[in-house]
């Protein structure tokens, strides 16, 4: 691995994990979470936690100190690793910093980690507004991590440029992961940023890498871009629902061949993939089922099936049993199947906004809406942005003799919601669009704001 200057080797990363394990302080079944930038140190506690069959829980470092209140009072962990920059941060969410000093810590814990063990929890913003993580076992992340290898004809030598936050399964788990799994090279970014992506694929010359559109726009739109040595990318991964075609052609014009996964936090994310063989043929479809799913339409939902499925979601049952249907995970995702049987994705039965490849559930936003006095009803909708793919725009009916601005009702997300999910546009209406049960129509809704 190779992180700020510095390369590690396999054998000095196993010390790393061994020291770590040594000190973890947690046995099987228990949490620890994390809260910083990529970095080493993440993967060590994950190495570590799997050794002795705790779960790590990695927090997303663009949400409020409320919404990591809130994942953190239902994971309950034993403490909270949290990198210089969190620190103050980190210290007003009600749990112990760690890991323990040796003193008083409880000694070194038994390596009695097992394929079954619960060992990532990955938290997603619920449709009721309320956080879900999904649970992932060590067996979902080496199956995934097969799927990946498939995906990516992934060989020890090859090169994985990282870049992508591994709070994220997208980031974690779609080439990190499955590199080390493999013996390959990883580069590993704090932070994506477009400039560094375009110096280090030139300068590292890595063999893979993945970005989600917002970074394919980035990285096309930089001053560096027209200029700059893409030679070594034998393939770009992407994904996150449908992804524009101009992006595709964009890298595909420079000799980069753009594969396509698909799948979400509950399927670790592998579900479907494009083969580079098939890129420039298929361009802008999900592919086939990745090596070890199985999937399915069922009335137009694409449903997965596969040992990298989650477990479940943490403390929720009810919500785990609707989200199967059999055995079978319903993703919310509409797709359809070609005459090759290729995926095409077509849109979302769920209402979720993807913003930069960030999932943005509406009941979230609706739900501090919800709480001023001067709204009468809210709806909130994902609109196109020719930056983020999507951003959440807030429709707001007021109370009567209400006087409301745009500036109030941005002052309402203020200190509750991550910046990225706060309302690009706030539209103020008479009336929401409903049908006959008095649901809002939120397709109509957007037709009414030319949205689609």
């Amino acid at each position: 691995m190779h992180f700020q200057g510095e390369d590690i080797t396999y054998g000095a990363f196993w010390q790393r994990i061994e020291s770590t394990t040594a000190t973890l302080g947690v046995g099987r079944g228990e949490r620890i979470a994390w809260l910083g930038y990529n970095s080493p140190r993440m993967l060590e506690l994950l190495f570590a936690a799997a050794r002795v069959g705790a779960i790590l829980v990695p927090l997303n470092w663009r949400l409020t100190a409320a919404e990591h209140r809130e994942i953190l009072a239902d994971c309950a962990p034993h403490y909270l690793v949290a990198e210089a920059p969190f620190l103050e941060h980190a210290a007003a969410l009600g749990v112990p910093l760690g890991p323990p000093s040796p003193t008083t810590g409880r000694g070194a814990p038994p390596c009695v980690g097992r394929d079954e063990d619960d060992v990532l929890i990955v938290y997603t913003s619920g449709t009721t507004g309320r956080p879900k993580g999904a649970v992932l076992t060590q067996s979902a992340l080496v199956w995934n991590g097969i799927n990946s290898i498939h995906a990516h004809d992934l060989s020890q030598a090859d090169h994985v440029l990282s870049t992508l936050p591994m709070f994220h399964v997208g980031g974690l788990n779609n080439q990190t992961l499955p590199a080390l799994q493999a013996g390959a090279t990883v580069t590993l970014h704090r932070r994506f940023e477009p400039g560094l992506w375009l110096a280090d694929v030139a300068a590292r010359r890595p063999t893979l890498s993945l970005l989600v559109p917002a970074a394919m726009q980035a990285v096309i739109e930089h001053p560096d871009w027209p200029r700059a040595d893409l030679s070594s990318l034998r393939l770009l991964n992407t994904g996150s629902m449908v992804v524009p075609l101009a992006l595709i052609r964009a890298f595909h014009a420079r000799g980069v061949p753009v594969g396509q996964i698909y799948g979400c936090t509950e399927t670790a994310p592998i579900a479907t993939v494009l083969l580079r063989e098939d890129a420039r043929r298929k361009e802008g479809s999900a592919g086939k089922p990745a090596a070890h799913c199985e999937v399915r339409l069922v009335n137009g939902e694409i449903q997965v099936r596969g040992p990298n499925v989650m477990r479940g979601y943490w403390n929720d049952p009810e919500a785990t049993r609707a989200a199967f249907d059999d055995g079978w995970f319903r993703t919310g995702d509409l797709g359809r199947l070609d005459e090759e049987g290729f995926l095409w994705i077509m849109g979302r039965s769920k209402d979720v906004i993807i913003s930069g490849g960030e999932n943005i559930h509406p009941a979230e936003l609706e739900n501090v809406l919800a709480d001023c006095a001067a709204i009468a009803e809210s709806a909130v909708i994902g609109i196109p942005d020719p930056k983020w793919g999507e951003v959440p725009c807030a429709c707001i009916v007021p109370k009567p003799g209400a006087n409301l601005t745009e500036a109030d009702v941005l002052a309402l997300f203020r200190d509750r919601l991550a910046r990225y999910k706060h309302p690009r546009r706030i539209v103020f209406l008479q009336a929401l669009p409903k049908n006959a049960l008095g649901k809002v129509q939120r397709p109509e809704l957007k037709r009414l704001l030319g949205a689609v």
